[in-house]
This record gives C-alpha cells, sequence and structure tokens, in this order.
C-alpha cells in the first residue's frame, strides 16, 4: 500500500505545482499599456470648431465614449484599449456627422488623427420669390423707421445690399413722408433763424424778415426734395437713395462715398450720372432766384446752389459711410 500512496502523493504535487505555476505566470504577465487618441475638428474654412461632440465607438457599441472638444477645436481620448478596432465620430451643430477609418492603436501609443474637417450639414431651403415691387414697400417700411439718435430722419440711406428699386410711387411716398416729418420741419425753422441772424437774403429784421426767410426756406427744400427725389427721379428711372458699403478698404469707402454725389443706380441697377440731384439743385436755385430780393438774385444764385448742394450730399455720405450706421436706429413697425 505504500507505493500507491506515495504515487498518489506524487501526482498531487504535480497537480498543483502546475496550477500555481501558470496563476503565477498569468500573474506575472502585464496588462498591455492604455494608449490615447488625440486631434483638432476643424470646418471647410480651416476654422476650429469648438464644442463638437467626439464619440470613440468600439465595434459592439458596448463602451463607447464621448468628450467634447474645447474652444480649439482640440479633443483628447485617454485610456484606449490596443488591438481593438475602434471607430472616431464627431458630431456639431450645422455641420454634417464625420467618421474616421478604422483605428486599431498600439500598446501605449499616441495617437494623431489628422484631416478631422467637417462640412456644412446638407438643409432644404424653402424660397418664397416675393414680387420685386412687394419686396420694395417692406424695405422702404424699414427705412421710414431710420432715425439718427433716434430723433432726426434718415430714410435716404440703404443698408441692404440687395436692394430692390423703387417705383414712381414710392419714390413720392418717401419724399413725402421726409418732408413731412416735424424734425424735417424743426429744420427748416433752425435754418432761417440762421439766415435771419447772417442778414441773409436782405429781407430785413424782425418777425417779418424771418417769415420771409422761412418761406424760402419751405419753398428751396421742398423743390429740392421733390424734384430730385421724386420728379426727375420717377422720369429719368435714377434712385436718389445713399447704397451704404460698410466693406473693403477705406480708401474704396471713401470713393464710394464722394463719387454718389454725382454718380447713382438707375433703377435697372446700372450707374447713371446723378442728373436728379443736379437738377433738384437747380430748380431749388430757379425758384429762390424767383422771389429772393433783387440784389441777392442771379445767375450766381443758382450756381452756387448747385456747388453748395452737391457738396452737401458729398460731406453727408462721407458721414453716413464711417460713422452714422452706428447712431441708427432700424425698428420696423408691427402691424397690429
Amino acid at each position: 500500500m505504500r507505493p500507491r500512496i506515495r504515487g498518489s502523493v506524487y501526482t498531487l504535487f504535480v497537480v498543483v505545482w502546475g496550477v500555481t505555476t501558470a496563476v503565477a505566470q498569468q500573474l506575472s504577465t502585464p496588462e498591455p499599456q492604455a494608449g490615447t487618441i488625440v486631434g483638432t475638428v476643424l470646418d471647410f474654412t480651416d476654422g476650429v470648431v469648438p464644442g463638437a461632440t467626439v464619440t470613440l465607438e468600439d465595434p459592439n457599441h458596448n463602451n463607447d465614449r464621448r468628450v467634447s472638444t474645447g474652444d480649439t477645436g482640440f479633443f483628447k481620448l485617454d485610456g484606449v484599449k490596443p488591438g481593438t478596432p475602434y471607430h472616431v465620430t464627431i458630431r456639431a451643430q450645422g455641420f454634417a456627422d464625420w467618421s474616421s477609418d478604422e483605428i486599431a492603436i498600439h500598446p501605449g501609443q499616441y495617437f494623431i488623427l489628422t484631416g478631422v474637417k467637417l462640412r456644412v450639414a446638407s438643409v432644404q431651403v424653402t424660397v418664397n420669390v416675393v414680387p420685386s415691387e412687394e419686396l420694395a414697400v417692406q424695405q422702404v417700411k424699414v427705412e421710414e423707421q431710420q432715425r439718427i439718435a433716434g430723433l432726426i430722419p434718415n430714410f435716404y440711406v440703404v443698408y441692404d445690399h440687395q436692394a430692390a428699386p423703387l417705383t414712381p410711387k414710392l419714390k413720392f411716398h418717401l419724399a413725402m413722408k421726409l418732408l413731412t416729418d416735424p424734425v424735417t420741419t424743426a429744420g427748416f425753422g433752425f435754418n432761417a433763424a440762421i439766415y435771419q441772424m447772417s442778414g441773409y437774403p436782405g429781407y430785413g429784421q424782425g418777425a417779418k424778415g424771418y417769415g420771409q426767410r422761412l418761406g424760402a426756406t419751405f419753398a428751396g427744400g421742398y423743390t429740392n426734395i421733390l424734384v430730385g427725389d421724386a420728379v426727375l427721379p420717377s422720369l429719368l428711372h435714377q434712385d436718389t437713395r445713399y447704397f451704404y458699403q460698410g466693406t473693403g478698404t477705406n480708401k474704396s469707402r471713401l470713393l464710394h462715398a464722394l463719387s454718389s454725389a454725382f454718380v447713382i443706380k438707375g433703377d435697372d441697377g446700372h450707374h447713371e450720372f446723378n442728373f436728379s440731384g443736379l437738377g433738384g439743385d437747380l430748380a431749388s436755385g430757379a425758384i429762390a432766384n424767383a422771389y429772393y430780393p433783387d440784389k441777392d438774385r442771379g445767375a450766381k444764385l443758382v450756381l452756387s446752389g448747385a456747388l453748395i448742394g452737391a457738396g452737401g450730399r458729398m460731406a453727408n455720405a462721407v458721414v453716413q459711410e464711417f460713422v452714422l450706421r452706428k447712431f441708427t436706429s432700424r425698428h420696423a413697425k408691427t402691424d397690429h
């Protein structure tokens, strides 16, 4: 019986030794070091995309991980298991989803994912075609609300680069809107007061002189605006509004502003000589020449009025281009 016992003990020892050795080998084999995946998310213009969602997807989607890109578009995925095939999917608002090819990194690898460039998402657009006349009406309604510092009318400036041409009816409407504005009336009164202080034209002083100067100011102003901004633009198919440029170099904007006194848009979109503005100035000068005192009349009065009008349009355009945009309120009326 002893040889059998010894054999059994020996067999048991061998089994225990084998199991112990296998366990020790397993315990002594280290886990593969995890890797890292990094990258930067860009848009189609090479600008960074912050706030994008970056998803690391495993084959079975059992342990997907998500991070968000920072302000620089950078993302980092730590603890990536080596040898496992992954895909990186990126989503951002306004862009189409982006997905990488299959990625399987090596132990401890620092993998830089390149070529992450998002395209603009495809959208379905419904276009409502608005007739040009109706569009012009809507745009004029906006222009009628334009006021410098919320007070002074600034109706004859166009900020919409896609402005529709005005119909004759709208040209007269806009002119009368300006002429009947209380601030315009106050401006005529202030202008007459300046003439009163300077003693020009030679009507004399006192209430009678101021009344004559006020009447002359109204007559000249109404003639200039009605003829120069309504009658002639309707007959010649011209648009005397100032079209704000707002972009480009300061030199190009300055040239645009200065030239607008002499070159304006036609209703067909082409540029033309400003016959309307010149005609309005000459008509206003002719009216003044008819009722000013004899000593102030003459061709000089008409020509100087035209020159002053052109200079005033140039100065106004420069100020409109570089200063008044920020002070002009644009609040369209709402219908109730």
